[in-house]
């Protein structure tokens, strides 16, 4: 089943992009939630319409994009957890805490952009992957010390 999706998924594609599903997921799920429309003739027109509209916008984001990109990989962020006599953390480093991090240095990203690929247990440093744009993708790296 081929569906163009209204939003960004993570795992399956960006708004604007055609997708091929399998039809309960797009039936049951995607379609039902706003998440996308199916790819009928009409809908694939109003799509191409939308884009050549928005291509000089969507430049203007990539551009913004590739300059927070080149802010945050300068940025060294401290994260404090509390620490254990073993040295293992209790609890665990979420995105919500990355994002909370760079918005202290004067950075807004959103957290659900934001993922941490390796398990944070430990004192140390460690790096997450941010997604700003279909294009455009950055490491932040993060300390993780004693409170």
């Amino acid at each position: 089943m081929n569906v163009i999706l209204k939003t960004d998924i993570k795992g399956l594609g960006y708004k604007n992009d055609l997708v091929d599903v399998k039809p309960g997921y797009g039936r049951n799920y995607l379609i039902p939630q706003g998440f996308a429309v199916l790819a009928t003739p009409s809908n694939k027109r109003i799509l191409e319409e939308n884009i050549k509209q928005a291509a000089h916008k969507a430049e203007k984001i990539k551009t913004e994009a590739i300059n927070l990109a080149a802010q945050i990989e300068n940025v060294v962020l401290e994260i404090k957890a509390k620490i254990g006599e073993s040295g293992k953390i209790f609890g665990k480093v979420t995105t919500l805490q990355i994002s909370d991090a760079l918005a202290e240095k004067g950075i807004d990203v959103d957290r659900k952009k934001i993922s941490i690929n390796q398990s944070v247990s430990t004192a140390g440093d460690f790096e997450a992957e941010i997604d700003l744009h279909r294009e455009v993708k950055t490491a932040v790296k993060f300390s993780v010390v004693a409170e």
